[in-house]
């Protein structure tokens, strides 16, 4: 496996090209947005600036990197040769399917098909194709180039040598894969959204402030940044359609998000990407 193709050049789909393009693989980063893929481009050269100044990588590293990343503005035109396609889209089916749908025409029938989806069914995405057994999740962590972890997550009809191949290619790029079924919001985000839901929930009955929620669970779960904060980080949007996902997922209200989420959701108050959600920015 040599060339792949990564679908969407925001913050997620950045962090992938660079790690891949980094480990010596040739990645064709897509996005509809030019100035989406001009903004790519100088968060990764950012990223490796950093990662010089901690001289964990040399400038010749750097230039390398940057040698291995193609920009596209378009599907049919960057996905023609490549191995694995890695869709890191917004997170909405509809659009996710959209792209599964174009991704199955214009691939080589050989092409494994993964999502970065951080709560859709791959059997949904799976679906839309004509090569279900080659579909999987490949849910990597926010930052990418500093977080091991990525969730490899097999749908009903992966083939067990499609997981075999991406495991082998997420340790080949230093992360640890761990290997889950397909099930609404897989193991991190079931566990980790209703854990930040239950803190919003806190922080709306006003039981304390959402610095004092935060440092309890900072200092006494030994969690690096606290749950309002992380939502603030991730997004407050995000959060909410992930814990819509599993609510309809489950058919169990215990899953529904908050209403004091809705409500600020709807105010436009998402949290560090429009300045403001439970802190201000």
């Amino acid at each position: 496996m040599e060339n792949i193709a990564v679908i969407g050049a925001g913050t997620m789909g950045n962090g992938i090209a660079h790690v891949l393009a980094q480990k010596g693989f040739t990645v064709h980063l897509i996005d509809v947005q030019a100035s989406a893929l001009e903004k790519a481009l100088a968060t990764i050269e950012k990223n490796l600036d950093r990662q010089i100044a901690k001289q964990t990588i040399s400038a010749a590293d750097k230039a390398t990197t940057l040698h291995n990343i193609t920009t596209f503005d378009s599907i049919e035109k960057g996905v023609a040769n490549a191995d694995l396609v890695i869709e890191a889209a917004t997170e909405n089916s509809d659009i996710k399917k959209k792209i599964f749908v174009s991704l199955d025409q214009y691939t080589k029938p050989s092409c494994i098909l993964a999502t970065n989806t951080s709560s859709i069914a791959i059997g949904q995405l799976a679906a839309v194709t004509k090569r279900p057994s080659q579909v999987i999740g490949m849910h990597f962590m926010n930052p990418v180039p500093i977080m091991k972890l990525v969730e490899i997550i097999n749908g009903e009809a992966t083939a067990s040598e499609i997981t075999e191949t991406i495991v082998a290619l997420t340790k080949k790029i230093d992360k640890i894969p761990c290997v889950v079924k397909d099930a609404p919001g897989f193991i991190a985000n079931r566990i980790l959204m209703p854990m930040i839901n239950e803190a919003i929930y806190a922080f709306a009955e006003g039981i304390s402030d959402a610095a004092t929620i935060d440092q309890i669970m900072k200092l006494g779960m030994a969690h690096p940044m606290g749950p309002l904060q992380l939502a603030d980080y991730i997004g407050l949007d995000v959060c909410k359609n992930i814990m819509t996902i599993m609510e309809e997922g489950f058919n169990n209200t215990k899953y529904a998000p908050c209403p004091l989420l809705v409500t600020m959701v709807k105010e436009g108050k998402l949290g560090v990407k429009t300045g403001e959600g439970f802190y201000k920015y």
